[in-house]
């Protein structure tokens, strides 16, 4: 999978849906990449607990085909998932391929 943002210890964040895949990925005992450029890194965000998620908007989810639905209910729609870095059993980036501990291997091949 691609990342729109990695932190410092590997938790990536990324469109909706690639977190179940990782989780699949681990339960099902098959190797999960992450493919990123250098520059998909924020060093200044320590974990995925920082990593600030964009919301879509609410209409997306109240209805389909301009047709409303379910017009007073709360909606939480964010653009992103977070996927935690030990599910994560490589990054790829044109640095080289990251491995465990990513905090370290992030250290050392990215730098700013």
């Amino acid at each position: 999978v691609g990342a729109d943002r990695i932190a410092a210890n590997g938790d990536t964040a990324n469109k909706i849906g690639t977190y179940p895949l990782a989780v699949l990925s681990k339960e099902h005992r098959i190797p999960f990449y992450v493919a990123a450029p250098s520059t998909t890194f924020d060093l200044s965000i320590r974990s995925g607990k920082d990593i600030p998620i964009e919301e879509r908007g609410e209409e997306e989810v109240r209805g389909f085909a301009n047709i409303t639905t379910a017009p007073s209910v709360d909606v939480f729609n964010p653009a992103f998932d977070i996927t935690p870095h030990t599910f994560i059993s490589g990054i790829i980036t044109e640095k080289g391929v990251l491995k465990k501990p990513y905090w370290k291997s992030i250290k050392k091949k990215i730098k700013r």
